[in-house]
């Protein structure tokens, strides 16, 4: 009998988006709820099971967490990339990882959620008129604004297409965006510098990695317009989180609508649950219930197709 741990099943949700049961007969199968950020805590709940199943980076597996679980076999990620899974150390261990597809509406649709909820208040007005309140705010109207799009690929582009919807002036940014692709989504390509200092809404769509880290800084941030506002559904890793910090209180922009965090959960002492001018989302980019059917569905095909001697998806 095969045992398998799913893990950071926040909602409670993993066991009926596959079957499992039917899928995987004769396995255990072990829906984890509650995150576990102590290592030691992770391995000791973790020793027991051949596979294991991390939803996105919610579960870091560096190389001295798989060298604490010599039984494990197969470890999936939904997605088909995961920053947080020491690829290299898996490898030398001989454990099998593989990923799921996704899709690839709901973070570009939350970033849409964020900036809307930002620049018309929605949160402050709903929490305005549960308390007797009525019209204080003024809403910032999109259409002849510029949104900067920093990171024109799959989810960046989608965003873009919205803000033309919109009828706003969208310029796109990154260190290898070139003027024929930005064309191609009818965007047009600005340095990063003329993006920042002249967008109304700065919205990060690029890809976390050593280069990518801290990608926007104290001078990007200060570059800003006061009435311009920083979206981020990407990596937190991306923007300087003490810049970030200064540029809320100093008001150096007008706000920033967060999905992502240094730290997730986010603690409850955290700076930003009392920082003003955010409107903060808990990591919902991808969280909805189509994409999880097709994490879930592809995780139980993975774990499947591993036990039949043929694995799948391999990263």
């Amino acid at each position: 009998m095969v045992r398998v741990a799913v893990l950071d099943d926040y909602q409670g949700v993993a066991a009926e988006m596959a079957d499992w049961t039917g899928r995987l007969p004769g396995a255990e199968v072990r829906f984890f709820t509650s995150h576990i950020a102590d290592p030691d805590a992770l391995v000791a709940e973790l020793a027991p099971y051949e596979v294991i199943v991390a939803m996105r980076e919610r579960t870091p597996f560096p190389a001295e967490v798989l060298a604490r679980l010599p039984r494990l076999r197969l470890l999936v990620t939904t997605g088909m990339r995961n920053a947080s899974i020491a690829l290299d150390a898996a490898r030398d261990r001989g454990i099998v990882v593989s990923g799921t597809r996704g899709l690839p509406g709901g973070t570009s649709e939350l970033t849409w959620a964020l900036i809307l909820g930002l620049v018309r208040g929605v949160a402050a007005d709903d929490a305005r008129i549960r308390t007797g309140g009525w019209q204080e705010s003024v809403g910032l109207d999109l259409a002849g604004r510029t949104l900067g799009v920093v990171g024109l690929g799959r989810l960046g582009a989608r965003v873009a297409r919205v803000g033309l919807a919109f009828e706003m002036n969208v310029i796109a940014w990154s260190p290898n965006l070139t003027e024929e692709r930005a064309a191609e989504h009818g965007v047009t390509l600005a340095t990063k510098e003329t993006l920042f200092a002249s967008a109304d809404i700065v919205t990060l769509h690029v890809v976390l990695s050593e280069r990518s880290r801290g990608l926007v800084g104290e001078p990007d941030l200060r570059a800003m317009k006061p009435s311009a506002y920083l979206v981020n559904t990407s990596r937190a890793g991306l923007v300087d989180t003490d810049a970030l910090a200064r540029a809320l209180s100093e008001k150096w922009i007008a706000g920033a609508g967060l999905d992502v965090f240094d730290v997730e959960p986010l603690p409850s002492d955290h700076w930003l649950r009392t920082s003003p001018r955010t409107l903060l989302s808990p990591h919902m980019g991808y969280v909805t219930e189509g994409g999880y059917r097709v994490f879930y569905e592809d995780a139980v095909e993975d774990i499947a197709a591993f036990l039949g001697g043929d694995p799948v998806r391999t990263l």
